[in-house]
């Protein structure tokens, strides 16, 4: 169990932080065989602000957003998701798909 009280699953030979990721995870491998989505990929990372450095130092580590998954549907548009249940909403997800938003023009679709 992790702090969201959650499982990890094993599907495939891959690990998911919960069980609802990796049926999503079912949901978009079929949807990929059957030709509606295309270039399904998981735990896309985002960089949102860069590492912040003074002197040449790193005095800021940068932030960064990792999409659960991320795929192209039919019409070519790109899908950034994120599995989310009301105990991972946390506000500093909330800021960064606001990041997302303004910085990547990218709404993220959470299911």
């Amino acid at each position: 169990m992790n702090k969201y009280r959650n499982k990890k699953w094993e599907l495939d030979g891959k690990t998911f932080d919960s069980q609802r990721e990796a049926r999503r995870y079912q949901e978009l491998r079929w949807l990929l065989r059957t030709g509606v989505i295309t270039d399904l990929q998981m735990q896309v990372p985002f960089e949102l602000i860069p590492s912040q450095k003074v002197g040449g130092k790193v005095v800021e580590r940068p932030v960064k957003y990792v999409a659960d998954f991320v795929y192209t549907t039919e019409d070519g548009l790109q899908v950034v998701e994120d599995v989310k249940s009301p105990a991972t909403r946390t506000p500093q997800y909330i800021i960064k798909r606001k990041l997302m938003l303004q910085k990547f023009g990218i709404r993220v679709r959470e299911v």
